[in-house]
């Protein structure tokens, strides 16, 4: 089901206005794919992307094609890891932040 445009207006007035729910949004898409669920975790990238500093932007600062960023980041996208971990990396610069995996036993 997709989603209304009211929920992406939403989730875009408070990335904007929340530091603290943006920088959890970033961390809980990384997290989700760590997880196992990517489709997901792109999904939850793609709404901060859009949110945050854009297609256009992150094209220019990865070297990347905005519309090659777009399709990784859609449903039936496939990125490679060379290009996620960069997207990741600048995403982690814009932000100010460091994100770090921890290891826990189940």
């Amino acid at each position: 089901m997709a989603l209304t445009r009211d929920f992406k207006e939403t989730i875009l007035a408070r990335v904007q206005a929340d530091p603290k729910f943006r920088d959890a949004l970033l961390k809980e898409g990384v997290e989700t794919m760590l997880a196992g669920d990517v489709d997901t975790g792109k999904a939850i990238l793609r709404d901060y992307i859009k949110a945050t500093m854009g297609f256009e932007q992150l094209g220019a600062e990865t070297g990347a094609s905005p519309k090659s960023l777009i399709r990784m980041f859609g449903p039936t996208g496939n990125p490679q890891a060379r290009n996620l971990f960069a997207v990741l990396s600048c995403l982690q610069h814009h932000a100010g932040l460091t994100l770090r995996v921890t290891a826990r036993a189940q």
